[in-house]
Parts: C-alpha cells; sequence; structure tokens
C-alpha cells in the first residue's frame, strides 16, 4: 500500500496573504467600474462590506467544521475566496468565477495539491447552491451554513437598520424591518442541518427576537407587525 497523500497545512501567512489578495481583488472590482460598481449605494455591496462578511463567514465556517470533522484547510480557503467576485460578476455565476479565482491564485502561487484545490474550488461553486445542504460534501456545506448564519442575528439586525437610512425610513419602521432579518434567519434555521448550525441559528434568532421586543416595549406607537401562523402580518396594511 502507498503512503496517504495528505492535504497541505495552510499556515497563517499563506492565509493572511489569500486575505491581503481577496481584499484587493474586491478593491479593484469597485475601482474599475466607471458607475461604482454594482448596487454600491448600499455599503453592504462595498468592498468594505463584502470582505467583512468573508471574515465573518470564515469564522463561522470553521467555527462549524471543527464541531462537525471537516477538512479546516479546505474550508478556510474556500470561505476566503467564496465570494471574491460578487462585485464584477452576475449573481448567477459568481459563484463559479469565485472558483476561477481561487484556481488561479492556488496553482499559480503555491504548490498545493491539485486534490485539494479541486475540493477548495468545488465548495466555493456549491455555495449558492439552494437544495438540501446535506446533498454537498461536508466541506461545501460548512461553507454554504456559515453564509446563511452571517446574513441573520445581530449583524443582520444592524445592516437592516442601517438600510433604513438609505430608504429614507423614519425610526417608527424599525420593528417591522427587523421582523425582516427574523424571518431570514427563520429561513436560514430550516436550511441548515448540521447540529452546530442548527444550534447558531437558533441562538441568533433568539436575539433577533430579544431585540424587536425591546423595540416594541420602549416605543409603543412604534409600526410594528405581528405573527400569525409563521407569517409576518402588518395589522393596518397600506395599498
Amino acid at each position: 500500500m502507498g503512503v496517504e497523500v495528505r492535504d497541505p497545512t495552510i499556515t497563517a501567512t499563506e492565509v493572511e496573504d489569500m486575505k491581503r489578495f481577496v481584499y484587493e481583488y474586491l478593491t479593484a472590482s469597485v475601482r474599475n467600474e466607471d458607475d461604482g460598481g454594482r448596487m454600491r449605494w448600499y455599503p453592504w455591496h462595498s468592498s468594505e462590506y463584502r470582505f467583512n462578511h468573508t471574515l465573518n463567514v470564515m469564522a463561522l465556517a470553521e467555527e462549524i467544521g471543527e464541531a462537525e470533522g471537516a477538512d479546516l484547510d479546505v474550508v478556510r480557503v474556500a470561505a476566503l475566496f467564496h465570494d471574491v467576485a460578487k462585485l464584477d460578476a452576475d449573481q448567477d455565476v459568481h459563484a463559479a468565477e469565485g472558483a476561477r479565482v481561487a484556481r488561479e491564485y492556488l496553482t499559480t502561487r503555491g504548490e498545493y495539491p491539485p486534490r485539494f484545490v479541486e475540493r477548495v474550488c468545488s465548495a466555493i461553486e456549491d455555495h449558492s447552491y439552494q437544495g438540501d445542504v446535506t446533498d454537498l460534501n461536508l466541506e461545501a456545506q460548512c461553507l454554504v451554513e456559515a453564509d446563511l448564519l452571517d446574513k441573520v442575528g445581530a449583524n443582520g439586525t444592524a445592516l437592516i437598520l442601517l438600510r433604513m437610512g438609505y430608504e429614507a425610513r423614519s425610526h417608527m419602521h424599525a420593528a417591522k424591518m427587523v421582523d425582516r432579518v427574523f424571518e431570514r434567519g427563520r429561513d436560514a434555521a430550516k436550511r441548515v442541518k448540521s447540529p452546530t448550525a442548527e444550534s447558531m441559528a437558533h441562538e441568533r434568532l433568539k436575539r433577533v427576537k430579544w431585540f424587536r421586543d425591546w423595540l416594541e416595549e420602549e416605543v409603543p406607537e412604534m409600526d410594528t407587525v405581528t405573527q400569525d401562523e409563521g407569517h409576518v402580518r402588518d395589522p393596518n396594511p397600506r395599498g
């Protein structure tokens, strides 16, 4: 029997180099567009937000992957590159384009085994998969679950409130906006399957609900919505 060839252990220096490359790629994606980039009037479509989202997803994916027994090198690198093309490619092809960028980076800037490169690129290509996450390999599942979780909880709440300013909404609409985060969180909780991600999703949902309840308690006249058999319903619908 031959000796098993193990995937590489990605060093801290390599990770920092990858982070720098991804940040510079995202920044260039904005700078190279005459109109400032796709939907750049929302801050979460900026290179700064996208890079922060990338770091959040990497941390979440590592936490899920470690608990679930995934290959952390594959998870870590795939998370770093998963949205590298988000700002210069159409949404329906950004995953494939991100895999292309990652493959070019890994094959030209290091001596990574082909099997490792393919596993990373496969996870990136699959991170936009809309079906059952258990259809994917474990590393891709960790990435999808982490990507879903970053959009809910405290981070999602802060972003949705920031969005209110860009849409010229009054703070009296805050509870309704936070309900969007809660609904997104419930959708995420239905999609994640690993015990680790499920626990994280429910913890984040509790935080959103707590904040929404706090808003209603302190601002009695706030324009609110009610929960009706799992759906959000406005008690005073407008035309």
